[in-house]
């Protein structure tokens, strides 16, 4: 039978339900989405920015509470430096930002449906006249308008068709602006990914109990899905931004490896990465499962990646500029003879497909990021090496005098 890890901790008490239950309440009260539109119009006084255009389905969530399966399609949140924002989207998606989003109804504002995928029009042409039509062009043209230039889903096409439409205006990349708004966390948003870690246990607990020789990949995926979708008492699971990664065996080597239907065979190692989400906040994990006696090359990679990680822990704390966490990291690898020349790990927070990173800081040398409190990481040690690789990783909440980690697994190779 196999050891549960899963933590026993109380049920998430922020899933009040509404009286109409397909109406969505707000996840967080109007006092703190007031508090995050301040803090980003800041930044953008900061910046030189009249007004930004939000296209990431992130950042729409974390300004508007907006979410659906709609990112797909061209969508935007005008955010003036003053006055209402105005949420465009697909016009049979406006009812779902109506279900979801905080913003009142005047506010959400439907673009014809034909306007999408078509190869000479652009829903942003329509999205510009109407802007124009509001009045709200010639104020934005008084200083720079931010676009997020490194947004997935903000195309090529999409950016042409801002600048045919509205040559007033002085296009600027914003350069993440919301994202950096969103590096440290509220105690609000803190308690939702406590209950994402709840998720992230009852997944990588059902990966552990599915891997076992002959077990094909595909099917150790389903399980993890599943248990990614149940949840467990009191946090429901949301999906989450990446699929289960499964590198096996030799391809252990190469992260973010999905699955095929290769079947596990004994003395294989698996790298088990996915992550449980909670309302569209993520709690990242990666353990290694080996079925038999591991060899000596990956007992070594455990020893060294259990002294880094534990002295990156050791490390963190408010106040501590990021590139001592990648320098304490490095030591310690130096003393086993390795080295590990990619990031340790990144910003996490709200996720939506195809990533649950933040964009922002990296644990490296070169970033020169400094610690607060409530900012959360994902730490992912993982060591890919030729033929063979090993992965650990943590989630993590800085604090003021250290780290607390959103789940309790053992950090050891798993031995099956």
């Amino acid at each position: 039978m196999a050891t549960s890890y899963l933590p026993a901790e109380p049920a998430d008490p922020a899933g009040a339900r509404p009286a109409d239950p397909d109406v969505r309440p707000a996840l967080f009260s109007p006092a703190e989405y007031d508090r995050r539109l301040e803090a980003v119009r800041r930044r953008m006084a900061y910046q030189g920015l009249s007004a930004l255009v939000v296209t990431d389905p992130a950042n729409l969530f974390y300004l508007t509470g907006y979410d659906a399966w709609s990112f797909y399609t061209p969508q935007m949140l005008f955010v003036p430096l003053e006055g209402e924002m105005l949420l465009y989207l697909r016009e049979m998606d406006a009812n779902g930002a109506f279900r979801t989003s905080w913003l009142p109804q005047e506010q959400l504002i439907g673009y014809p449906e034909r306007y999408v995928h078509r190869p000479h029009l652009h829903p942003f042409d329509w999205v510009a006249f109407d802007l124009r039509r509001r009045g709200r062009i010639a104020p934005a043209a008084k200083g720079c308008v931010g676009l997020e230039m490194d947004a997935h889903f903000f195309s090529p096409k999409g950016y042409r068709a801002l600048v045919n439409a509205l040559p007033e205006w002085t296009l600027v990349d914003a350069f993440e602006l919301v994202n950096w708004v969103r590096a440290v966390k509220s105690e609000a948003e803190i308690q939702y990914l406590r209950t994402a870690g709840r998720v992230t246990a009852a997944a990588m607990q059902a990966a552990i109990d599915a891997v076992e020789p002959g077990a094909p990949q595909n099917r150790v995926a389903a399980q993890i899905a599943r248990a990614q979708a149940e949840g467990v008492d009191g946090a429901w699971g949301d999906f989450p931004a990446i699929v289960p990664m499964l590198p096996t065996g030799a391809s252990a080597d190469t992260p973010h490896l999905t699955w095929s239907d290769r079947v596990l065979q004994p003395g294989d190692a698996v790298v088990v990465e996915l992550a449980g989400a909670h309302r569209r906040y993520h709690v990242p994990l990666a353990r290694t499962v080996m079925l038999g006696p591991p060899s000596d090359e990956l007992l070594r990679l455990e020893a060294a990646v259990a002294e880094g990680l534990q002295s990156v822990l050791d490390t963190m704390a408010e106040g501590v500029p990021v590139r001592e966490l990648a320098s304490a990291w490095n030591w310690a690898l130096a003393g086993h003879g390795l080295e590990k020349h990619s990031r340790l790990g990144y910003s996490i927070g709200i996720g939506y497909p195809p990533d649950w990173g933040e964009r922002t800081i990296s644990i490296r040398s070169e970033d020169e990021s400094v610690l607060a409190e409530n900012m959360t990481f994902h730490i992912i040690c993982g060591m890919w090496m030729t033929g063979y690789g090993y992965e650990v990783s943590e989630s993590v909440r800085v604090t003021r005098t250290g780290v607390e980690t959103f789940t309790s697994f053992p950090r050891a190779l798993i031995r099956k």
